[in-house]
């Protein structure tokens, strides 16, 4: 027993709001702001790749710092729900990064692509139940854990991002 709450303090004391400990686990909540900082943090740390699932994909902010990041050099590839982006904010939205060299695929061979997940230099993972819209930054109830140096989860996540990514159609540059 005295392991197992060894374990689990070491555990508690890695969580670390809004800090860059090895390896660290951060949290952010919306609508009180630090899930949306938290996601910008998380694509503006990319020095080589981002890898991004999301249902909706929206928030000019978040498109802005996508493209940023490809500016930068990072390579930035998306694969999104297709049928929750066929609205105007949407498409102005993948357009928007689309023209700005980042690749995207729609995904709609599932009910939903409902994945929320930014994975950074194949070393930082961010997941939750935060989408890439306005919404989720004002109004909704959100949240966004980001998990620094953990190889073994990266790795899992790398290859569920590469299965969609493999089942994703390629969106037309406009």
């Amino acid at each position: 027993m005295t392991r197992i709450r060894s374990i689990a303090l070491a555990a508690l004391l890695s969580i670390s709001p809004l800090s860059h400990a090895d390896p660290s686990i951060q949290v952010g909540f919306s609508p009180e702001g630090s899930a949306r900082k938290l996601v910008l943090e998380t694509i503006g740390s990319a020095r080589h790749t981002i890898q991004m699932l999301a249902y909706s994909f929206q928030a000019p902010d978040i498109m802005q710092a996508l493209v940023d990041a490809k500016n930068r050099g990072v390579e930035v590839r998306v694969v999104i729900d297709k049928k929750r982006n066929l609205g105007g904010a949407s498409k102005a939205a993948m357009d928007f990064v689309t023209r700005n060299g980042v690749e995207l695929r729609t995904n709609d061979h599932f009910h939903i692509h409902h994945d929320k997940t930014i994975i950074v230099d194949g070393n930082t993972v961010e997941t939750g139940s935060f989408n890439f819209a306005p919404s989720a930054e004002t109004a909704n109830s959100e949240n966004v854990v980001v998990i620094r140096d953990m190889p073994e989860v990266s790795r899992q996540y790398i290859e569920h991002w590469q299965s969609r990514w493999e089942l994703g159609k390629a969106y037309p540059t406009p």
